[in-house]
């Protein structure tokens, strides 16, 4: 059984000001109708063998959730409140106590709530594949095949292929390059995105936490057996899992276990990390520019330039993002997108 872990505690401040801490990024309809969220969860409803989500996220955020989940009819298998974010590592150990909590010991899938991927049946091949794997006790990384040299995504060097299928053996993870390192992991043709999917038996990873990450295992140990078992939530009491230091999964086991295999995947992904990435992944019209809600153009070219109230006219641009909401306007060149987090903490400290 495939037991869907769906991570959605992240704030999504590169895509301000339309993404706010009280409604980040995740919960938001950027493509279509449903959000990214819902998005996420439905990807995998289709996929053969797989059970009811669980759902791990802040605790503010909890009725979002709960009410996304309700307009898809999707049922959770619960709903892990985090008072405080401490990051991948300990957020999927608990999540891995929690689906062994009944004697059970499914093959958890783990999927970032924020991803857009455009091909599902190719996606869906590549979990399968993975499966095979993670039933032989394996922890799987899913590998995003490269489009471009870039810069703001961590990576995979694959190692020795592993039988007849295109999965490898992970040789290293490898923090983001600067630009002359990434064309040349684009050239070398082993090298693949980072995405931030996994999939391994709930058993093997706490196996793999307790050899590379002992205190992190035993921190969440502790705080799971304070849970409140509240309806379909689980409620984490803040004391005892602010108790757990903050890692990722990545740091804390994936580039310390000799049990990692990558799966290569080339479906459309994107993880809309910035305002750029979105813009690369909408249609565009003749100009190349992608525009929503009421916008008036005059010669314009390849940018993206969004409304959600007010009238946005724009006159003799290129290249810039320009999006409006009802508070607060933000104007970027599409090459300075990375910085919008930046500003974000400008806001925090200056409490506007």
């Amino acid at each position: 059984m495939i037991l869907p872990v769906i991570l959605s505690g992240g704030s999504g401040s590169r895509l301000w000001p339309l993404s706010r801490k009280e409604r980040p990024k995740q919960f938001l309809s950027l493509f279509g109708e449903q959000s990214l969220f819902q998005d996420t969860v439905k990807r995998t409803v289709d996929i053969a063998l797989v059970s009811k989500p669980l759902v791990i996220c802040n605790q503010d955020h909890r009725f979002l959730v709960a009410e996304q989940l309700q307009e898809l009819g999707v049922e959770s298998a619960a709903i892990m409140l985090e008072p405080i974010g401490r990051n991948t590592a300990p957020a999927i150990t608990m999540t891995a106590l929690q689906a062994m909590k009944g004697g059970e010991d499914p093959v958890l899938l783990v999927l970032p709530s924020d991803h857009v991927i455009e091909n599902k049946k190719l996606f869906y091949a590549a979990v399968m594949q993975a499966k095979a794997y993670a039933d032989k006790g394996k922890l799987i990384t899913f590998g995003i095949v490269p489009k471009k040299p870039e810069t703001g995504y961590g990576y995979i060097k694959a190692g020795g292929q592993l039988d007849v299928d295109s999965v490898y053996l992970v040789d290293q993870f490898v923090e983001k390059p600067d630009l002359k390192r990434a064309e040349a992991y684009l050239a070398a043709g082993n090298y693949y995105w980072n995405s931030g999917m996994f999939m391994f038996r709930a058993s093997c990873f706490l196996e793999e936490i307790k050899k590379h990450a002992p205190d992190i295992l035993n921190a969440c140990r502790v705080a799971f057996d304070d849970c409140v078992f509240d309806a379909d939530f689980v409620r984490l009491n803040e004391k005892t899992f602010g108790g757990c230091r903050s890692d990722s999964v990545d740091y804390a086991v994936m580039e310390k276990t000799s049990n990692a295999v990558v799966v290569p995947i080339d479906a459309g992904w994107s993880d809309v990390g910035s305002w750029s990435a979105l813009f690369d992944i909408s249609q565009a019209d003749d100009n190349g520019n992608v525009t929503l809600g009421r916008v008036l153009t005059e010669d314009v070219k390849n940018s993206y330039l969004r409304s959600d109230k007010r009238l946005l006219a724009a006159i003799g641009v290129e290249n810039l993002i320009v999006v409006e909401t009802e508070d607060a306007v933000l104007i970027a060149h599409k090459d300075d997108c990375q910085k919008v987090k930046e500003m974000v903490a400008q806001l925090k400290s200056k409490e506007i």
